[in-house]
């Protein structure tokens, strides 16, 4: 079969069987027409069935020396890869041309990290006049000082407050459990919120155990987490993209800039791979980069 019936069989199973957006199925249309038209180019007048892998790869080699973005390579070798499997299951070929074809490494991309400053000045932004001012001054010192995730922020249970050793349990991803050492500081806050705040409320009592409430006693949902740092960031003179999970990247770069131990990061933010506590050692270095650049006399 052609490149036109075999593109429309593939529109086909995309929409009926793999339930695609219309504006997926365009993108990978796109792509098996730019396959089709730099075969066409190139003088291989080769159907659909024929192409093989060097064909692919010369595609490939094409498309970055015109300079594509990684992005946009990544993208049409997908579509090129979904168009191959299709084939293979509807049995109109024995041996997939796709199956080695690599796609190009996407850089990653650093967080924003806040300093030790800049988070000083967001917390000393809160308005402790409010009554809910002495929760979130809570809330957004804990999701520091423990690298906590915003949901393990709002799971954070009562029972699971050990200050008297100076820890606190956490039930992460996977509801695996681990212990998180936590400061002075961050003890200080809670029981201020715990003695100011949580004491007036009246508790929904499936949430008596629950330590961050809302006004009505609730649960406080991640949703509420974004919004109040988002209200904060408003008022500090502060030029990044924050989230709650910045105050996350930003404790453990401070750890890896203290000298930490890499492991013991590991631990405290509950990665399962190491590979992913590894971005931390990346910002420090972006970060020695960008000073030496701006500071060395002969940059």
């Amino acid at each position: 079969m052609n490149w036109k019936s075999e593109i429309k069989e593939f529109k086909n199973y995309l929409k009926l069987e793999k339930s695609l957006s219309d504006n997926s199925i365009l993108a990978y249309i796109a792509d098996l027409e730019k396959l089709e038209q730099f075969l066409i180019d190139n003088g291989y007048e080769i159907l659909p069935a024929e192409v093989k892998l060097s064909h692919l790869k010369e595609l490939i080699e094409n498309i970055n020396e015109v300079g594509l973005s990684r992005l946009s390579q990544a993208r049409i070798i997908s579509g090129i890869k979904a168009f191959y499997k299709f084939m293979m299951i509807e049995d109109k070929i024995s041996e997939d041309p796709s199956s080695l074809l690599e796609a190009p490494k996407m850089d990653r991309k650093l967080p924003d990290v806040l300093s030790v400053e800049e988070i000083d000045t967001i917390i000393n932004a809160i308005n402790l006049d409010k009554p809910e001012g002495q929760r979130n001054k809570a809330m957004i010192e804990t999701l520091y000082s423990c690298g906590l995730r915003v949901s393990e922020l709002i799971n954070l249970k009562i029972s699971n407050l050990f200050f008297d050793m100076n820890f606190i349990k956490v039930e992460g991803k996977g509801n695996k459990e681990r212990f998180v050492p936590i400061g002075n500081k961050a003890i200080n806050e809670i029981n201020l919120y715990l003695k100011e705040y949580r004491s007036n409320l009246n508790v929904y009592k499936p949430d008596e155990d629950v330590l961050f409430l809302n006004q009505r006693g609730k649960k406080i949902t991640r949703v509420m987490i974004f919004i109040i740092i988002k209200d904060i960031m408003k008022i500090v003179n502060i030029h990044k993209n924050i989230s709650p999970h910045t105050f996350r990247h930003s404790f453990a770069t401070h750890l890896i800039d203290g000298g930490a131990n890499l492991r013991a990061v590991q631990e405290m933010l509950g990665h399962e791979s190491i590979t992913t506590t590894e971005i931390y050692t990346h910002l420090n270095k972006e970060y020695l980069k960008s000073t030496i650049i701006q500071y060395n006399p002969r940059s």
